[in-house]
């Protein structure tokens, strides 16, 4: 089992910068992707995509960050992990760079839409909320998004069981959609708020890798190996004639717009 953190662990606290590092392989492999009807929706009503530049935080291996820019949009994706940005896959309109979401290195009002792709609950909200509105131009957009795994799926509520049972109940996993501290920001308004159907093929390595990606679940020891023998059972009752599971999603996302200064 994981050790035991109390629920009113502030997530930033438990050092997202590197928690990720032994994570890349799985990640890479296993990481869902998001609905392209998600990636629409941010971009509505922006100006023409080749005349925007985004600004993806905590863009990880940038899986939203490509999706941004298969658009047309010119994405900087930030991420602070080196080995998190190093496996990130090529893509002529995405440049990774080095930085946090409380500290971008980026220009004043420089951009036209922050994103940041399940990763918000790891930042510490006040300075980053700062820092995005002080990066985004004059009513400029910032879009927040989480795969939610829908538990109204009879596998995906017994993964997610799984997961909370070896995790020993991790404030990750109960806190992973916390838009509060987004709605109570002086520095954004309108916001709004959507949800999108999403479903993740895997089979056995896939399941497992996907699993192996989370970043507080253990990668060796007991713990480990009763991981691994759930998933295992989770496979083998829920596999379909073509040896896949689908773990299924309710991804939300939620939009603002910069304060007008």
């Amino acid at each position: 089992m994981s050790e035991i953190i109390p629920e009113a662990t502030p997530l930033h606290t438990l050092n997202p910068l590197n928690r990720f590092s032994d994570r890349v392989e799985d990640y890479v492999k296993a990481r869902p992707s998001y609905p392209e009807e998600l990636i629409d929706k941010i971009l509505e009503g922006l100006a023409t995509p080749s005349q925007l530049l985004a600004v993806d935080i905590g863009a990880g291996t940038g899986i939203s960050s490509r999706l941004i820019a298969e658009k047309g949009v010119r994405v900087i994706a930030i991420e602070p992990n080196t080995a998190m940005r190093e496996a990130g896959e090529a893509h002529p309109r995405v440049e990774f760079r080095s930085g946090s979401a409380e500290a971008t290195n980026l220009p004043d009002a420089s951009v036209d839409l922050v994103t940041a792709f399940q990763a918000f609950h790891w930042f510490n909200h006040e300075p980053s909320l700062l820092e995005f509105r002080r990066i985004l131009k004059p009513g400029g957009r910032l879009a927040v998004v989480w795969n939610n795994r829908d538990e109204e799926d009879n596998f995906t509520r017994e993964y997610s069981s799984l997961v909370r049972e070896i995790s020993n109940k991790h404030p990750g996993e109960s806190r992973l959609r916390k838009v509060e501290p987004l709605l109570e920001s002086p520095h954004f308004v309108n916001f709004r708020e959507y949800w999108f159907d999403y479903r993740q093929e895997l089979d056995l390595a896939g399941l497992i890798g996907r699993a192996r990606s989370v970043s507080y679940l253990p990668r060796e020891g007991e713990g480990y190996n009763q991981l691994i023998a759930g998933l295992e059972n989770l496979y083998n009752q829920f596999k379909d004639e073509q040896g896949l599971v689908y773990m299924v999603y309710r991804t939300s996302l939620n939009l603002a717009s910069s304060v007008l200064l």
